[in-house]
Formats: C-alpha cells, sequence, structure tokens
C-alpha cells in the first residue's frame, strides 16, 4: 500500500536519518483508530513527561509495562470476571485487553509508573550521555600553541 507522501528521495539523499523517515512512514499508514483507553501525554519540562491513562477497573497485577529500545509498551488484561456477581442493565465500562503503543525518541527512560483511582501515570525523561551534551570548548591564544617542528629533507641526502 502507497502512502499520499513518498519519502524516497529523502532516503536517498540523506544519510543517518533512517529511524526518523521509517517512523515517518509508519505514521503515515492508515491504521484502526482504536482510542481506548483514553491517554494524555504531558510535557513536564525540557527533559520531562508524563503519559497518562484511564485504566478504571484495572490492577497493578492486571497491567504491565514494558520497554524495547525505543518502543514502550502498555498492556492491560483483566484477570477477574465481574459478570459472575450478576447479570449486567448496562455495561459501560469497558473491561477489554488493550495494548498501547509509544514510540520514544533515542535516550528516553521511563522514570516510574503509578496506579491511583484508576489513573496510570508512566513518567518518562530524556537522559543524554555526558558525550552527547553540549561542551564549551576554550579558545587558546597564539602563544599558548605548541611549536610543532616540521623536518625538512635536505636535497644532498635525498639524492644518496
Amino acid at each position: 500500500m502507497r502512502t499520499a507522501f513518498d519519502f524516497a528521495p529523502l532516503f536517498r539523499s540523506s544519510v543517518g536519518f533512517d529511524r526518523m523517515l521509517d517512523s515517518l512512514e509508519s505514521a503515515s499508514r492508515v491504521a484502526p483508530i482504536d482510542n481506548w483507553p483514553p491517554y494524555d501525554i504531558v510535557k513536564l519540562g525540557e527533559d520531562d513527561y508524563r503519559i497518562s491513562m484511564a485504566v478504571a477497573g484495572f490492577t497493578r497485577d492486571d497491567l504491565t509495562i514494558t520497554q524495547e529500545q525505543n518502543m514502550l509498551m502498555v498492556a492491560g488484561q483483566r484477570s477477574s470476571n465481574d459478570e459472575a456477581n450478576g447479570q449486567y442493565l448496562h455495561h459501560g465500562i469497558a473491561s477489554r485487553a488493550f495494548q498501547r503503543r509509544f514510540e520514544l525518541a533515542d535516550h528516553v527512560k521511563v522514570v516510574g509508573a503509578s496506579l491511583v483511582n484508576g489513573l496510570l501515570t508512566i513518567d518518562l525523561k530524556r537522559e543524554l550521555p555526558e558525550e552527547m551534551k553540549p561542551r564549551r570548548i576554550a579558545i587558546a591564544s597564539g602563544e599558548a600553541l605548541p611549536k610543532v617542528e616540521t623536518k625538512q629533507i635536505e636535497a644532498e641526502k635525498l639524492a644518496a
């Protein structure tokens, strides 16, 4: 299936952007829209994020959060069956199993997760390695630079 956008020219003329272009291509694919469970993504600071999901009726044991490389997966499977307690006249609280995936940027890690009053909160933080952080380079004056001796080959020794 072709998308509305053709990313082939970008693949041909760029180096090292494969993951970003793959993300754009996968995001542009038509997928069935599943809005359950509802969730929010909030940017709390320069490097801090929070995902909040409404998972009413699920317990900690019913939920699984896993992170594999740049993919965060949240899955829920209810273990108890409330139908044994009686016959529903109206069943409005969804209890179906779900799996929600979030693609994370490089160096984004899960800091923690909590479940309070049916709201699952996952805190994320982008942690750049020390070698990727900006650093200030000192500028030396011309006097402080070490002199490099250059050796020249004498014409007489070259002929010998």
